[in-house]
């Protein structure tokens, strides 16, 4: 996906995020993210857009900590939320393609970077407030979706900071039924690291999730179970991914 698709669906996301949670009300519990009730999910969502804007318009070159989250609920929580996603939207819509900040995982560019990333914490925050207020989540467009299967696989994942390990080697291989035929992912899984991940679909698999790129996107941020999908060979690896692969704030 090119810079301005990401953020236009950044835009669309964080506007139906807004719309959710203000349908569900912020004390719904948050299905998807047990123990969260919307407010906490709204406070945090919109935590991070600002801490993000920061980056991408002050150019920080370092690491810094968010701002906490405002202790707001109702009506003035969600008024809060939508002026920092509009902000991080208008930030990024302005900010020069030779943009330099810090960033956290591989990119072409520091504005690829905050574009892409803020685009599916934003999808994924908006499909936790969808399960809130009781609305399929299985919902993410086609490009999206693959994009951010992508970025999950070979660019978090990649990070030495994953959880996700095996006790034996093992190879998931991913399929979107709806993606181009390049669109395929094999996973390796180890003991000794964190996941492999090339996008081929060479050799053998021990076990394949196959589906939409939509259900294959929200099984993978465990946003849906497994079942949304079809898995087939050794199921212990979509469960060994399912229990270490969530993504943590801190």
């Amino acid at each position: 996906m090119r810079i301005d698709e990401h953020i236009e669906c950044l835009s669309r996301e964080g506007e139906l995020l807004a719309a959710t949670a203000e349908l569900a009300g912020t004390s719904a519990e948050v299905p998807t993210c047990p123990g969260w009730r919307v407010r906490d999910l709204v406070r945090h969502t919109g935590m991070v857009h600002r801490w993000a804007t920061g980056f991408v318009t002050q150019g920080y070159r370092e690491y810094r900590p968010d701002e906490g989250e405002p202790d707001l609920d109702g009506a003035e929580l969600l008024a809060w939320f939508r002026e920092g996603h509009a902000a991080l939207v208008g930030a990024l819509r302005e900010a020069p393609a030779d943009l330099e900040c810090w960033t956290f995982l591989p990119a072409p560019s520091p504005l690829a970077f905050w574009a892409r990333r803020q685009t599916h914490e934003t999808t994924v925050h908006r499909m936790d407030a969808s399960s809130a207020a009781g609305q399929h989540v299985v919902d993410a467009q086609r490009d999206l979706a693959l994009d951010g299967i992508d970025e999950l696989l070979t660019a978090f994942h990649a990070r030495g900071r994953s959880r996700v390990r095996t006790e034996k080697p093992g190879t998931l291989r991913v399929r979107p039924t709806d993606g181009p035929p390049e669109a395929v992912w094999t996973v390796h899984l180890s003991p000794d690291g964190p996941p492999r991940t090339v996008r081929d679909d060479e050799g053998p698999a021990d076990a394949e999730l196959s589906g939409t790129a939509g259900a294959l996107y929200a099984v993978l941020w465990n946003r849906a179970p497994v079942e949304s999908a079809t898995l087939t060979g050794d199921a212990r690896l979509a469960d060994v991914w399912r229990e270490l692969s969530a993504i943590t704030w801190n």
